[in-house]
C-alpha cells in the first residue's frame, strides 16, 4: 500500500485551505451573501491556516502540520456547532446570530444544496486529517 508523504499531505491539506478560504471570499464578495456569525468565526480560522500551511511548505517546516491540526480543531468545533444549529440538534434560543442579521439556519446557508457548515466542517476534517499525516512523516 503506498503511503502518502508528509510534504503531499501539508500540500494537500494547503490547497483544501486555500480553496475553502478563496470559496468563502467569493461567496460574501462577488455573490453578496453576508457572512452569518458563526461563519465569521469559522473563517478566523481558516484564513491563518491557509497562510500557515503555506508559509510551511514554502521554508520546508514538516512540523508546521501541529499548527494545522489546532487551527482545524478549533474551526472544526466551530462549525460542527453551526451544523448542529442548523439541523436543529442545538435549540434556537442560544443562537449567535442577531435579529437583524444573517441566519445561521436559513436557505442562504445552502451553496449547491449542501449546507455551509457541512463543507466547512469536512474542510477541517480534512486538513487536520492531512496535517497529523504531515507529521508522521516527519518523526524520528
Amino acid at each position: 500500500m503506498n503511503r502518502i508523504s508528509g510534504e503531499t499531505a501539508l500540500g494537500l491539506a494547503w490547497i483544501i485551505a486555500l480553496v475553502a478560504s478563496l470559496a468563502v471570499l467569493f461567496i460574501g464578495e462577488v455573490l453578496g451573501q453576508t457572512a452569518c456569525v458563526l461563519c465569521w468565526f469559522q473563517r478566523a480560522f481558516m484564513f491563518p491556516l491557509a497562510i500557515v500551511l503555506g508559509l510551511g511548505l514554502w521554508w520546508r517546516d514538516g512540523r508546521v502540520g501541529r499548527y494545522g491540526i489546532a487551527l482545524a480543531l478549533g474551526g472544526g468545533a466551530i462549525a460542527l456547532w453551526h451544523m448542529g444549529l442548523y439541523v436543529g440538534l442545538v435549540p434556537e434560543r442560544i443562537q449567535p446570530c442577531t435579529a437583524t442579521g444573517p441566519s445561521c439556519t436559513d436557505d442562504n446557508q445552502l451553496v449547491f444544496g449542501i449546507p455551509i457548515p457541512l463543507m466547512a466542517l469536512a474542510a477541517f476534517a480534512l486538513i487536520g486529517a492531512l496535517s497529523a499525516l504531515s507529521l508522521k512523516d516527519t518523526r524520528t
